[in-house]
């Protein structure tokens, strides 16, 4: 069973998807000009993103995977220890990049991108949580 901090995380990004489907779901068209809307989806986003490269490094931590240099490799080294597949280390590794993009405004947000992880890859999040929630 998950531990207390893994279900914590879990409760952090259920809410923010839950925050982002408030805001996004029937109002699509208004993504690129109501920014009001467009700032808490993105700040759920960012915020779900957190939460689970926290939870990824609690999990390398707990488990002595060893010590990450960066947010992604947290996600490499649960799959490399078979804790988690390929696909969705691949795709959450991503979504470190996308949130480094967010924060540190490398470069203008470019929305095709925000649409894109709104309309396919939210489900990464979810999937991500089932592993951790089936983790002993």
């Amino acid at each position: 069973m998950a531990d207390d901090v893994l279900l914590n995380k879990v409760a952090v990004i259920e809410r923010c998807l839950g925050r982002i489907k408030d805001e996004y779901q029937g109002r699509e068209t208004e993504l690129e000009t109501n920014f009001t809307r467009q700032d808490a989806i993105i700040l759920n986003l960012l915020r779900a993103c957190e939460a689970a490269i926290d939870a990824s490094m609690h999990t390398v931590r707990v488990r002595k995977l060893g010590i990450p240099q960066e947010s992604r490799e947290a996600f490499a080294m649960l799959e490399k220890a078979g804790l988690l597949d390929s696909g969705l280390s691949v795709r959450l590794q991503a979504m470190v990049g996308f949130r480094n993009v967010a924060v540190h405004d490398y470069q203008k947000l470019n929305l095709d991108i925000v649409k894109y992880i709104l309309n396919e890859r939210l489900s990464d999040f979810q999937n991500f949580c089932k592993v951790l929630l089936q983790m002993e």
